[in-house]
């Protein structure tokens, strides 16, 4: 009977504390807003490299297109001895390995090597215009988490000077602001983390993109080079 009457106390107790504690629920937005102005630069960041991605990722996308019906339109022109076609083909694709063809035809008659020279120059261009913007992802993938760092760093310096000013240590004052404090820190990671997954994606694509162009400019070359063409 005193078991049981101090378990339905301590349960009674439980239940009361539970009610006079308030419950405080944080929207994300809240959340975030409550990161100090650090949080408006790292936005900025954000903003930034999804724009860069997004823009990068379309015009990737549109250069890795199947051009295995250009080749063999540009083939079938050759053969015939109908460079302005072939040229015109070319042209009128308006895509690297377009471009870099033509290049080459316009040079047909010279030396393979300055021909393999001009479709390589063309191709470091095309390559140069893919990668476009895409070295800032990698700084924001640096910068970002630093960023948020250095706010909470802020934070930290600021609460410990609050306190040397009151003269009292209060737990829910420190524990309060360095839970807040430390959003900044969380949202520099979240961006450098995902900054750094979208820089590496580009950068797999436009290897993709690199490699499909040198064979398609291999297979070129060598179609120059067939004896009685």
């Amino acid at each position: 009977m005193f078991l049981q009457d101090t378990v339905d106390t301590f349960s009674n107790t439980i239940q009361a504390m539970q009610q006079e504690v308030p419950q405080q629920e944080l929207s994300l937005f809240e959340l975030l807003s409550k990161g100090g102005w650090v949080m408006i630069p790292l936005t900025l960041l954000a903003l930034l490299g999804l724009i860069i991605f997004f823009e990068r990722y379309l015009t990737i996308k549109k250069a890795s297109k199947d051009e295995s019906q250009l080749i063999l339109q540009v083939k079938s022109s050759i053969k015939t001895g109908n460079l302005d076609s072939a040229i015109a083909i070319c042209k009128s694709s308006n895509s690297p390995l377009g471009r870099m063809l033509q290049k080459g035809l316009l040079r047909v008659g010279r030396p393979i090597k300055e021909i393999e020279g001009s479709i390589e120059n063309v191709g470091k261009l095309e390559v140069s215009k893919l990668e476009k913007n895409v070295g800032i992802l990698g700084i924001i993938a640096g910068i970002a988490p630093m960023l948020g760092f250095v706010g909470t760093i802020i934070g930290v310096i600021t609460i410990f000077h609050d306190v040397s000013v009151k003269g009292i240590i209060e737990i829910g004052t420190i524990s309060g602001g360095l839970y807040v404090k430390m959003i900044s820190s969380a949202t520099g990671l979240i961006i450098g983390i995902v900054s750094y997954v979208f820089y590496n994606i580009l950068m797999m694509m436009i290897d993709k993109v690199i490699l499909k162009m040198e064979t398609d400019s291999i297979e070129f070359i060598d179609l120059l080079e067939e004896p009685g063409r």
